[in-house]
Formats: structure tokens, C-alpha cells, sequence
């Protein structure tokens, strides 16, 4: 019997991760679903995808608002 390698089952648990921590911001996720995350999905990846979304959210927002802002007012 051959086994998973192992950086291909790290790379489909980085993306698992990631796609997890982005379901929740939508706020769209089934119960089972979000069940299984918590049993096969390590929980310090988990806070590490999170904070690195929310801070890519912030750093979005304020470039969309500087952009806006910077934008000449025509009418």
C-alpha cells in the first residue's frame, strides 16, 4: 500500500485552512461542514490565516478610501 506524501496532504491542509477562515467571513457554512474543520484543521493555522486575512481587509479598505479620496471631484 503506498501512502499520501506529505507535502502534497500539507499543501491541501494549508488550502482547507484558508478556504475555512474565508467561508466564516462570509458567514455561509454548514454546520457539519464547520464541524469537520474543527476536527481535521490545525487551530494555530487557523488563527494565523485569519489574522493575516483580517489585516489584508484593513490594508484593502484603506487603499480603497485613499483612492477615493484622492480622486479629483468632478461634476
Amino acid at each position: 500500500m503506498s501512502t499520501p506524501k506529505l507535502p502534497t496532504l500539507r499543501k491541501t491542509a494549508w488550502l482547507r485552512t484558508i478556504q475555512a477562515v474565508l467561508w466564516s467571513f462570509v458567514g455561509l457554512r454548514k454546520n457539519s461542514e464547520s464541524q469537520q474543520d474543527i476536527e481535521k484543521l490545525n487551530p494555530f493555522h487557523i488563527i494565523g490565516v485569519a489574522i493575516g486575512a483580517v489585516l489584508l481587509f484593513i490594508l484593502g479598505l484603506i487603499a480603497l478610501v485613499n483612492w477615493v479620496v484622492a480622486q479629483p471631484i468632478g461634476l
